[in-house]
């Protein structure tokens, strides 16, 4: 019975965005690992950004910096 977690930040991921994230994660686990779909599940956790960080910084600041480039 596989269990995945999908967290993205909270930006506005459409419910059909979703749903196919949901069939795509459900097919490839059929396909890889000869799961049955009518047993796995996924949830999508969906995190406001300024409760999300990547290399120290904010994912909002994070986004800063790999916007502006390389100094």
């Amino acid at each position: 019975m596989p269990y995945v977690n999908i967290k993205i930040t909270r930006e506005g991921a459409t419910a059909g965005q979703k749903a196919r994230l949901i069939e795509g994660v459900t097919r490839l686990l059929a396909d890889v690992l000869d799961k049955n779909p009518a047993t796995t599940f996924v949830v999508i956790d969906e995190v406001a950004m300024e409760d999300w960080g990547i290399g120290g910084l904010p994912v909002a600041e994070y986004r800063k910096t790999l916007a502006s480039g390389p100094a």
